[in-house]
């Protein structure tokens, strides 16, 4: 289990310094202030990605994590489910508890601001804090992550520089790919930075909880 960590500490440590970042700015900003800086540039293109690929954390990353049932390998969807399972009743609870209100509504208080808008996003007006869809995003690529280090510790090809090199970049990817999917709910203006910002840190703390207490039972990993 050591190993699983100690391999992905790339993947962890390109978060936490991520995670630097962005605490740095919510304290450095005030929200409404923050929310324009990192929505100020929209282009035709990037309304149409990002549109679409926040669509992902709604049902296609579901269908995704079954993938691996075709070759009788249960552990992505097992990791999945729990997960999941476990992040969406964190986040459920927190929107409940506080009931924020999404950037539609706070921008209302703002009439002098024109909030950046794409054609076609329905928005939403509440349970702003965290952002679910970040949560979904995080634990899905996280889980991956996880997974993908443990293919790699149990491979039958030999573990050298090269092959780790290919490993660390491969985890990065799968980091930036969730990453991406967090901005993609500022840049739709459906969640402030602080909402994104905390649904990727729960999304990416439970799959490591997760992975760590069911490994053996019920993911019925080799020791």
């Amino acid at each position: 289990m050591k190993q699983i960590f100690t391999t992905l500490s790339v993947y962890a440590v390109v978060y936490f310094v991520l995670l630097a970042v962005v605490l740095g700015l919510l304290y450095s900003y005030p929200q409404v202030e923050l929310h324009m800086l990192m929505n100020s540039q929209h282009t035709g293109f990037q309304d149409a990605f990002f549109k679409y690929y926040s669509l992902l954390a709604e049902w296609p990353l579901y269908i995704l994590a079954l993938v691996p049932l075709i070759w009788k390998r249960k552990e992505l969807p097992l990791l999945f489910a729990m997960s999941e399972l476990s992040s969406g009743a964190v986040v459920q609870i927190l929107k409940h508890l506080f009931h924020s209100p999404r950037p539609i509504m706070v921008f209302e208080n703002y009439p002098d601001l024109l909030l950046p808008l794409v054609d076609g996003v329905e928005m939403r007006h509440s349970n702003s804090f965290p952002s679910g869809h970040t949560a979904t995003f995080f634990v899905f690529f996280t889980c991956c992550a996880l997974l993908l280090a443990y293919r790699y510790l149990h491979s039958a090809q030999p573990r050298n520089h090269r092959t780790w090199l290919l490993f660390s970049l491969g985890s990065l990817v799968l980091l930036g790919m969730a990453a991406l999917g967090g901005y993609s709910r500022i840049y739709l203006s459906q969640h402030f930075t602080l909402d994104v910002c905390v649904g990727s840190m729960i999304g990416f703390t439970m799959p490591w909880l997760i992975f760590y207490v069911s490994r053996y039972k019920i993911l019925k990993l080799e020791k």
